[in-house]
């Protein structure tokens, strides 16, 4: 059986249900508050950032446009990330053209036979 990587089985739940809606929402928060606590920026700096980004996309979102508070999430994680010279957001975006042009395949057949004998 193949796993199903989108299931929310195992992500922290509330009462209204899962807290995260996929699991790399809960893996980008984890990631937000780690560095913080590694020290590489304060809280207060990444509710900035955070902030400005969502004011960012309310003021250019339609009337009834669904907002992804997480998508966001990450956008700003990017964002702080190459203020404080972590990383190259051209690398970055070079590296998510790569991944839109040329997926992974994720599809592994099993094989019985091994592929070398030492």
């Amino acid at each position: 059986m193949v796993p199903d990587f989108k299931s929310t089985v195992g992500l922290p739940q509330d009462a209204e249900g899962p807290v995260f809606a996929a699991p790399w929402e809960a893996a980008a928060f984890a990631m937000a508050v780690k560095l913080c606590e590694d020290g590489h920026f304060t809280w207060p700096e990444w509710v900035a950032c955070y902030s400005a980004e969502i004011a960012e996309h309310e003021a250019e979102a339609h009337p009834g446009e669904t907002i992804h508070y997480y998508e966001i999430w990450q956008e700003a994680l990017e964002s702080m990330l190459a203020q404080k010279g972590l990383i190259d957001l051209h690398q970055l975006d070079h590296r998510h053209e790569h991944l839109r042009d040329h997926p992974p395949h994720h599809d592994h057949a099993a094989k019985r036979e091994p592929v070398a004998i030492a």
